[in-house]
């Protein structure tokens, strides 16, 4: 694991070595156990490294048997033992353990298609000198980022945005369409960054630089089965066969050379990865827990009841609005502007898990896999229902969102606004944050004609034809929401700490069974993630099975209209959104004011503005 960028001249002349150590020095956080540094004609490839596996021999760049080729990778490929069997079958000469010197000698017999034969997550950087040519890949489900800039002169790359931006001609010219995107949604999607000089590098994508012309294409092709070739064995064979791959990806993401850890909420993902690393672990698993005073937000006492199960080395702390201190903290680490409130509790439970241990597992994608959002609910019944829900949108924007019932009657608002609309912008209206008239009035500079935050889910959504409905849903979440805020969130606030975390559910071993079942598996009537549910269901307290989905968010509506008013006041005040230059002051100040009103529950949209003018407070943005 490590942090990665370096610089390609286009013009065949020496890279500034000075910068590259500069953007690489900004990575540190990464990679604080070692660097390495390599500057080959007009390639220059630097990296910091977090020590997992051959801690004594694993540094990088790591090259071929002459040198010819080098790579840096940050990452880790969990089959590299069997590629090594097999390349040194091939001839190949190998002198390290690291699964990064895997990826050299691969690529050499296989060309850029090698990535298709890697089983983990990566962001990584090949340079072949006698081809002149500068390979960029990152992992299929986009575990690890990859940002590039690439401009007359120069093609530069980097694991986080602020390297790219220590280049002193880097331009600070906010993308308009990705802050429409990020109002929209909370997170700018890939392909786009803020910046409107930095891309990037989509989920299963390779950038090849060669011949004087810059290609980018998807290698992978992880999409959901076909109607027709869904699997249909017995359901009791289907659930024999996900706890064997469960168990085999979990043994797999253990193989560490460090102490490894799982970071356990009250839900049934953590738990079952908990279960099962308690089961292979020669020692008792260490588990760590982050906790509110709210209770509706708490999933203290659900982790506890898997911690005691296995008999886990158990840490907790519990978060409290003093806990808001942090965020200019937070939009450091994240670079661009982040709202998913969960960013404050994971960078806490990142911290608390760093003192232990330096590499954690981690319960991203089970929902996207399996079934297990609100919202797929809605997908389902919106067929059926949604006349019905469209004339009774006048009595649900009347309910009144009280403490003990706000989620549900937020979640029938939402469900009311949206039935009516086609399958992709229904299925985004579920998470929707501001609408696009809410945009529209908050944006003092409108985007380009033709903006549209749904771009990537629509172009999802058309590859996807011939699957069930539920699955296309499913995709559209894997291939944005998941990318660029759930696995966003956990990758930089890990990192931010020194510590690797990894993803056994996106390992194929689980995501290839996961893609082909049936959505009467996964949901049915106002049941989620049903076949999932029943597999696991010998590994866990029975509670913790039955468990409804809380979220990992902090009580952000209690906060803003409590301890955190005057905060929010002074964040979002006229003259600071006015001095920022491109929101509405009277648009922001109207979303303050019903907030506080208790109306609505306007928390989310509140969380991103906070989010965005934290950090443009922090990059000085134009």
């Amino acid at each position: 694991m490590c942090g990665i960028c370096g610089i390609l001249a286009l013009d065949g002349s020496a890279p500034d070595r000075d910068l590259v150590a500069a953007m690489n020095e900004s990575l540190l956080h990464r990679g604080p156990d070692s660097s390495g540094f390599l500057v080959d004609g007009p390639a220059c490839l630097a990296m910091r490294r977090l020590s997992i596996i051959d801690i004594a021999g694993g540094d990088q760049p790591i090259g071929n048997e002459d040198g010819s080729i080098q790579v840096i990778q940050n990452g880790e490929i969990y089959n590299h033992r069997e590629l090594a069997t097999e390349l040194e079958r091939r001839g190949h000469t190998l002198r390290t353990r690291s699964d990064t010197e895997v990826l050299v000698h691969l690529y050499e017999d296989e060309g850029p298609g090698f990535v298709e034969r890697l089983r983990g997550m990566f962001a990584l950087a090949i340079w072949d000198r006698p081809r002149q040519r500068l390979l960029l890949a990152r992992d299929r489900f986009g575990i690890k980022p990859l940002y590039y800039r690439e401009t007359t002169r120069s093609l530069s790359f980097a694991s986080e945005l602020k390297a790219l931006a220590r280049q002193p001609d880097f331009s600070r010219e906010l993308d308009l369409e990705a802050l429409d995107a990020y109002l929209a949604l909370n997170y700018v999607p890939s392909p786009m960054s803020i910046f409107r000089e930095a891309r990037k590098l989509p989920a299963g994508h390779l950038l090849i630089r060669e011949d004087g012309s810059t290609t980018i294409r998807e290698y992978a092709d992880d999409r959901p089965a076909l109607a027709e070739e869904v699997r249909e064995e017995p359901r009791k064979e289907l659930e024999g066969e996900l706890r064997e791959r469960l168990l085999d990806s979990v043994r797999a993401h253990l193989v560490a050379d460090v102490p490894v850890g799982v970071l356990l909420s009250g839900g049934i993902d953590s738990a079952v990865l908990t279960a099962l690393a308690s089961r292979v672990a020669e020692k008792p698993v260490n588990t760590f827990t982050i906790g509110f005073d709210e209770s509706g937000f708490s999933e203290l006492e659900g982790a506890r009841l898997a911690a005691r199960m296995y008999g886990t080395n158990h840490h907790e702390l519990v978060v409290r609005p003093d806990s808001h201190e942090l965020l200019p903290t937070i939009v450091e680490v994240f670079d661009e502007p982040f709202a998913d409130n969960a960013a404050l509790p994971t960078y806490l439970v990142s911290r608390l898990a760093a003192e232990h241990v330096k590499v954690v597992l981690s319960g991203e994608g089970g929902d996207e896999l399996f079934g297990g959002y609100y919202w797929y609910l809605g997908d389902m019944i919106a067929p059926r229902v949604g006349r019905i829900a469209t004339a009774l949108r006048p009595a649900f924007e009347l309910l009144p969102g009280t403490a003990s019932s706000r989620r549900l009657d937020d979640r029938l608002k939402r469900f009311a606004r949206g039935a009516h609309l086609p399958p992709v912008d229904r299925h985004a209206a579920w998470s929707q944050v501001f609408s696009p008239e809410a945009r529209a009035e908050m944006l003092i500079r409108e985007p380009i004609p033709g903006s549209d935050p749904l771009r990537t889910h629509r172009h999802r959504y058309a590859e996807t034809e011939g699957a069930e409905p539920l699955a296309r849903m499913q995709d559209i979440d894997v291939g944005t929401y998941l990318v660029d805020d759930i696995l966003t969130k956990i990758d930089r606030a890990s990192m931010a700490h020194s510590l690797e975390s990894r993803v056994p559910f996106l390992d194929p071993a689980v995501t290839e069974l996961a893609l082909a079942l049936p959505e009467r598996h996964k949901i049915r009537g106002l049941s989620k993630k049903r076949l999932f549910r029943s597999a696991v269901s010998e590994l866990l307290p029975a509670q913790t099975v039955r468990a409804r989905k809380r979220g990992f968010g902090v009580p952000a509506a209690a906060w803003f209209r409590g301890p955190l008013r005057p905060f929010l006041h002074e964040v979002l005040s006229p003259s600071r959104v006015r001095a920022q230059g491109y929101l509405d002051p009277a648009a922001v100040t109207a979303t303050v004011d019903r907030h506080l009103s208790g109306r609505e529950d306007l928390s989310r949209n509140l969380w991103g503005l906070v989010a965005l003018s934290l950090w443009q407070d922090r990059y000085g943005a134009p």
